[in-house]
């Protein structure tokens, strides 16, 4: 595996990069050699963040730990991904492109899958709005999020809140 580590308002010490590379090792009974690993250290106030994505043919592994002390973050990052790997294996790895990233070992081994489990559908008439309105009708609603039809693109969208009274928007990338 191929590991890059970044620092955001934190400068990379020898320590760190040497707990992440450490702890991160243990994913490469998973991953071929040519893996690319991305690792983002950062430091807000007492928050000590990594964040760890794993860019795979289609899929993107993706963990993000916080704690207020960055060694228990890098600790809880690797135990979330090696439990991601074991829990979603067979939606993960697709048997027909078999294991591009993927060492033979662990296509081949079977772990006990836990089911997703849809307990409710909601169905809802997607009216055309701008960003800003749907802002705005999520917040009367009193929800973290909102689907809408773009107005400006005819596109399927979802606002979102973010952290610091902010919104964030996903958009379908056609």
């Amino acid at each position: 595996m191929r590991i890059t580590i970044t620092g955001k308002n934190l400068e990379i010490t020898e320590g760190l990069r040497s707990a992440v590379e450490d702890r991160l090792s243990k994913l490469e009974k998973y991953f071929t050699a040519d893996t690319d690993v991305n690792v983002t250290l950062s430091v807000e106030k007492d928050r000590k963040k990594i964040e760890v994505t794993i860019p795979l043919k289609g899929k993107i592994i993706r963990s993000e730990q916080v704690s207020s002390d960055m060694y228990v973050s890098i600790d809880l990052v690797e135990e979330v991904i090696e439990r991601q790997l074991k829990k979603y294996k067979n939606k993960i790895v697709d048997r027909h492109q078999a294991s591009g990233n993927f060492k033979q070992e662990y296509v081949e081994k079977d772990y006990d899958e836990e089911e997703v489990n849809i307990i409710r559908t909601k169905r809802f008439e997607v009216k055309p709005m701008y960003p800003e309105d749907a802002c705005v009708q999520m917040e009367l609603l009193g929800h973290s999020f909102f689907v809408f039809m773009n107005a400006e693109t005819e596109q399927v969208c979802v606002v979102y809140k973010r952290r610091g009274n902010t919104y964030g928007m996903i958009e379908p990338d056609m």
